[in-house]
């Protein structure tokens, strides 16, 4: 017979809430540094005490770690510099804490591997006139404690075929929504800009759509509602893939899909610009497809709502297409399009700053 459950473990949640409860010195906060790690998918963070409340990310102090410990420097020269650059209430901690964006650095102030950010800045920063609006449909996948079981499949077997389960309702379709929720509930509360949920193709996929936000903010953004997603993992006993093909076989993949406009698509006349762009996205399709996320390729088959990975298309309505062109922007003559390539474990820094170089640069 198993040994019962200890009863400190079994109440983490009530002790921990009590504790969390004591009030903190007026000007002292919690500071949460976040980064991403050398893999460019992993995320880091630590805390920092601050003894006064920030309004601004420029008011924060630079911090370092150890980036031998996440592939991003040598052991010989391992520290690494953390420089704030985005800031948001942390729904966690509650009070004045902060969660911390930070861009990683080496000594000499040249990015470290896996920073995009800087780059992406510096693309955005060139035409700041045509305000490129972005949204981003985020895709991902829950999976039970074992690590290896998605939400609501059966161990070692498969549940049923792919059909009820978007947009599901109900104990046999929809698998893990507490999680989507509360995950819905602390990024509105961190003041980011998510702007829905849905239930995905494959049991136990869901997505958030995190939109529209304007040039670098849009990456900053969905770094800080990925992060949101992994911590509150942690409390749920489950966890968290970005894979783009979680599942082989007859089952979707997952994907980042980028909604896309300037102001001059969004303008009179704007969607003779939106179709000038076909071309341009045409000849850099090896280049967008590059940096659209690992093992893309499995799930751009032409299958499953994908387009060739290897072939650029476009049409309305298609959800077949590399671009999806919205029958709304036809019918106004102005708007968005849809770039559908884009896989979920994608950096974001470089889908959209790929996006806005070659449609409008």
């Amino acid at each position: 017979m198993s040994a019962p459950a200890n009863s400190t473990t079994r109440n983490t949640a009530a002790v921990l809430a009590r504790y969390m409860a004591v009030p903190l010195p007026e000007n002292v906060v919690q500071a949460e540094y976040i980064w991403i790690g050398g893999s460019g998918v992993d995320i880091r963070s630590k805390t920092k005490t601050l003894d006064f409340v920030p309004t601004s990310p420029d008011e924060l102090p630079m911090w370092n770690f150890d980036g031998s410990s996440t592939k991003q420097a040598p052991g010989e020269d391992s520290e690494v510099l953390l420089k704030p650059v985005y800031m948001t209430p942390d729904p966690f901690r509650g009070g004045n804490n902060k969660l911390v964006l930070c861009e990683t650095l080496l000594p000499d102030g040249t990015p470290a591997k896996a920073n995009h950010r800087a780059l992406a800045k510096a693309l955005f920063d060139r035409s700041l006139e045509s305000r490129p609006w972005f949204g981003m449909e985020q895709e991902y996948t829950l999976y039970g404690p074992d690590g290896v079981t998605p939400l609501g499949w059966p161990k070692a077997a498969f549940p049923e075929p792919q059909g009820p389960y978007y947009c599901g309702v109900g104990g046999r379709a929809a698998h893990g929504r507490a999680i989507v929720e509360a995950h819905y509930r602390l990024c509105l509360a961190a003041g980011l800009k998510i702007s829905g949920i849905n239930a995905e193709v494959m049991p136990g996929q869901w997505e958030f759509q995190v939109g529209p936000v304007e040039g670098i903010e849009a990456g900053d953004q969905m770094w800080i509602a990925r992060y949101i997603l992994h911590r509150l993992s942690e409390d749920f006993g489950v966890s968290v893939s970005l894979s783009n093909k979680p599942v082989e076989g007859d089952w979707n993949g997952a994907g980042c899909h980028c909604n896309f406009s300037t102001s001059e698509m969004r303008a009179e006349g704007g969607y003779k610009v939106i179709m000038d762009t076909m071309s341009k996205l045409e000849a850099k399709h090896a280049e967008h497809m590059a940096l659209y996320g690992e093992g893309n390729d499995k799930r751009m088959t032409g299958a499953h709502e994908t387009a060739s990975f290897d072939k650029f298309s476009y049409g309305v309505a298609n959800r077949g297409a590399s671009i999806r062109i919205p029958r709304t922007t036809e019918a106004d003559g102005k708007g968005y399009l849809e770039d559908r390539r884009p896989g979920a474990n994608a950096d974001m820094y470089q889908v959209t700053s790929k996006i806005f170089e070659t449609c409008a640069l």
